[in-house]
């Protein structure tokens, strides 16, 4: 297929047809106006995700928005002017809005060594070999202040790994591994040093109980989710600004090529907002952003600065490419054998309660099923003490609910989160194995009436791809890596993660959800979750020009291989922003 980035020209067997139709459009006097449109695509597959007119064959774009959408022969008499793509009868999607991401994580894994991808996982029961590999990248990285890097490993102690293995690789400058979870991180003792992190405690206590200590009150190296933030501002301040820009650049170009267009980042700060508004001020940022206050599994404190803070990003960005006003709280962690909660119930409702009063979108991490019912009271209260509007509430993960909670994100217009990838291994996110719950329930979700979002979660899975989570979505086989396997703690099994492969078995089949639900998931159910539904979600008139050309259609192939789908082309209001070359 020719590249999108010139004029694509006719074909000489359909030119005699077309040419007809262009003619007709100048000659025929309509009711219809005779638009001008900067970008015409015609001869398409098009998914519009509007229920009331779902396929389309034609869209015409002006400026960064859909100017008109229909059949060829529709928009042919109604359009001219502008470049003409053909699209060959290749499927069109609508840009996918990744619910829940870690963007500058996934900025650092990008730019740093990743230890586990689909292929294989290098695990700390192979020392050897992680020292090869990081002396090699640091020898490759001579001016990187900080080594970055991305494993599986064991957040259970007592069998979290130890700063050793890392200070044979690399002595003298510092290391930091992120845990493919993103809630631990495994650190040699030159960053130790930098973050400043001795055999004395440090001053907070939620921060301090996360440094995993021998008896002797030494750091062994694993730093457990708030304890990360000791180290992750130690990161911010000898990471230079431009660094990190020219990271996160190409990481938003790396989510462009699986068709992503809008993002939530689930964690970050006002600085990190700023990374992005610069990104927009420099006319490089390629991916919608919308970022929310929040740290792995660090409590929240409603301090002046804090609150401040918020305010300060929620009045100074809230346009289609950067925009806040959003707080992320974790009810609970995701390491030892049980995840490890972070609230009392009475401490969190007065939190939400508050945040929700000065009118921030709330959004909650939820591990266990008793945190999701936690979550669901605390919602409920609020509306009761504040009154009713648009709140959009949300959980994410909630793999584990209980089934008489279930009914009750509809009920409270609670949108629920969930990310596909993670599914499934043999008794699925259960940690409880004596009193296993059916976990990701996507079809009783979406049965209950609850707005159903979809996303990668990413780092956490690796790649992005969302076509690898609308094949689990529909198929919910079981994955295995035997790379993995020895770990302690939460299964890292999950589809085409960490040199997993699928077993041949099936978790909970009735689960199951239809190709075009787990699109709508990750488009219009995403798109709502995040507020952003009057712009994306769905390719309509007036709405954001976003959207994916594909390979394959999705919607015809068998499910098992609707993960072998690639991006073409992304546009991102109107502008071409990845494009496969030599089609």
């Amino acid at each position: 297929m020719p590249s999108f980035m010139g004029v694509t020209h006719i074909k000489m067997q359909t030119r005699r047809r077309r040419c007809g139709l262009w003619t007709l459009a100048l000659l025929v006097i309509s009711a219809r106006p005779v638009l001008a449109s900067e970008m015409l695509l015609v001869h398409g597959h098009i998914y519009t995700g509007n229920d009331q007119k779902p396929w389309a064959e034609a869209i015409a774009i002006r400026g960064t928005r859909i100017a008109a959408i229909g059949t060829d022969a529709e928009l042919a008499r109604r359009h001219v002017g502008g470049r003409v793509v053909d699209l060959h009868g290749h499927t069109v999607i609508p840009g996918i809005v990744d619910a829940h991401v870690h963007t500058l994580y996934g900025a650092y894994a990008l730019h740093g060594l990743n230890l586990s991808t689909p292929e294989a996982s290098i695990t700390p029961d192979k020392p050897e070999l992680i020292v090869e590999r990081l002396r090699s990248y640091a020898q490759a990285h001579p001016t990187d202040a900080v080594l970055l890097a991305r494993a599986d490993f064991s957040a259970t102690p007592p069998t979290t790994p130890r700063k050793e293995v890392l200070d044979a690789a690399v002595p003298d400058r510092p290391i930091v591994v992120h845990n493919s979870s993103e809630h631990a991180l495994w650190v040699n003792s030159a960053a130790l040093r930098m973050a400043g992190i001795g055999n004395q405690p440090v001053e907070d206590e939620a921060e301090e109980r996360g440094i995993i200590r021998d008896a002797s009150g030494r750091p062994s190296g694993v730093l457990l989710e708030a304890g990360m933030e000791v180290m992750e501002r130690a990161v911010v301040l000898h990471v230079p600004v431009e660094e990190r820009l020219a990271m996160l650049k190409q990481a938003t170009r790396y989510l462009n090529t699986f068709g992503i267009t809008s993002v939530v980042n689930a964690t970050g700060n006002l600085e990190e907002i700023r990374l992005f508004a610069t990104l927009r001020d420099r006319g490089e940022l390629t991916v919608r952003t919308r970022t929310a206050f929040g740290a792995v599994a660090v409590p929240h404190r409603l301090t002046p600065e804090f609150l401040h803070d918020l305010e300060e990003a929620r009045t100074l960005y809230h346009d289609e490419w950067v925009s806040a006003n959003l707080v992320k709280f974790f009810a609970d962690g995701a390491t030892g054998l049980i995840p490890p909660l972070v609230y009392r119930p009475g401490a969190y409702e007065k939190l939400v309660v508050e945040l929700d009063r000065r009118g921030f979108q709330i959004m909650t991490h939820a591990a266990r099923d008793d945190s999701v019912h936690m979550i669901l009271d605390a919602y409920e209260n609020i509306e009761r003490t504040n009154g009713t509007r648009e709140r959009r509430l949300r959980i994410e993960h909630a793999d584990l609910t209980d089934a008489p909670d279930l009914g009750r994100f509809a009920k409270l217009s609670i949108s629920v989160v969930m990310q596909p990838t993670f599914c499934c291994a043999e008794q699925g996110l259960n940690y409880d194995f004596e009193h296993p719950l059916v976990t990701d329930r996507w079809r009783s979700f979406e049965a209950s009436g609850a707005t159903v979002g979809f996303s990668s979660d990413w780092p956490c899975t690796w790649p992005p791809d969302p076509f690898v989570g609308i094949q689990e979505a529909t198929t919910r086989q079981v994955w295995r890596s035997p790379d993995t396997g020895g770990i302690a703690g939460n299964s890292l099994d999950g589809a085409a993660n960490a040199g997993a492969m699928p077993t041949g078995a099936v978790y909970v089949p009735e689960e199951r959800i239809s190709v075009e639900d787990a699109v709508k998931a990750y488009t219009r159910g995403s798109a709502y979750a995040a507020f952003m539904d009057d712009q994306v979600g769905t390719l309509e008139v007036g709405k954001q020009a976003d959207l994916a050309v594909l390979s394959q259609d999705l919607f015809s192939v068998a499910h098992e291989l609707i993960a072998k789908t690639r991006v073409l082309t992304t546009i991102v209001g109107g502008k071409i922003v990845y494009d496969v070359p030599g089609r």
